[in-house]
């Protein structure tokens, strides 16, 4: 499936856009990352493509349909799935629990999608009777994407998935959307580590204040000296700890 975001507009607000004009997109098998600084509009995309955020004009497509500000319930049932930064597992419950709200509308599949689940995170199947809130900042993603893949999407939304982390978990938080993009789902994730985003990303949007100021691929704007200039030297690599 592809997801494609035509000269988008929008807010939370009506008559304050945050988004002024976006494009992407996301076809099956890639990994797309959202790039800028804080205040450029990142997450609000994701939101607006899965239904979060008012859209003034533009356009969301799936492949080719077009599903502009459809409710987040009808995007899943489409194949979309969105992970957000924070309060994204239910700590009072297991893991197993989290998976099966994950795929509660369809308890009948809900081993299969396990079994999918746990082959690409293996260390989740050694602990599904484990607390959610138990787990550290890293697991907790690792959960958060499991339970996004339960619905078996076609696109994946990843907002800030390592954000907080500590240099090692932001190389599996990472390692992990590799992966599902090898899959052949659509990942498409927001981050403000901007070189390790672009390392291993296969195409990426600059955004400045809701718009497309450079779009490329990871290798392109890795070393594109206006992005190196006025993006990367401010776009730090977030070194905290869990």
């Amino acid at each position: 499936m592809t997801v494609e975001v035509k000269n988008l507009a929008g807010g939370y607000l009506p008559g304050i856009d945050i988004l002024n004009g976006c494009d992407l997109t996301a076809s099956a098998g890639e990994l797309v990352g959202i790039l800028g600084p804080n205040g450029a509009g990142k997450s609000t995309l994701l939101k607006a493509i899965f239904g979060m955020v008012r859209i003034r004009f533009g356009q969301v497509l799936l492949d080719g349909a077009d599903v502009t500000g459809l409710r987040a319930d009808r995007l899943v049932a489409l194949g979309v799935a969105f992970v957000p930064q924070n309060n994204n597992v239910f700590t009072d419950l297991t893991i197993r629990e989290n998976l099966e709200i994950g795929i509660f509308q369809r308890p009948k599949e809900f081993r299969t999608r396990l079994d999918a689940v746990c082959a690409l995170f293996p260390d989740l199947r050694d602990r599904l009777r484990q607390k959610a809130g138990s787990l550290s900042g890293g697991q907790r993603q690792t959960l958060a994407m499991g339970r996004a893949l339960m619905t078996d999407p076609s696109v994946l939304l990843l907002d800030e998935p390592s954000a907080g982390l500590s240099p090692q978990r932001q190389d599996e938080v990472f390692l992990h959307a590799h992966r599902i993009k090898k899959s052949g789902v659509a990942v498409v994730m927001v981050e403000q580590n901007a070189r390790r985003c672009l390392q291993i990303c296969d195409r990426a949007y600059v955004l400045d204040q809701g718009r497309n100021a450079h779009t490329g691929t990871g290798e392109e704007l890795l070393h594109d000296p206006k992005v190196i200039e006025l993006y990367l030297g401010t776009l730090a690599t977030d070194t905290t700890k869990e």
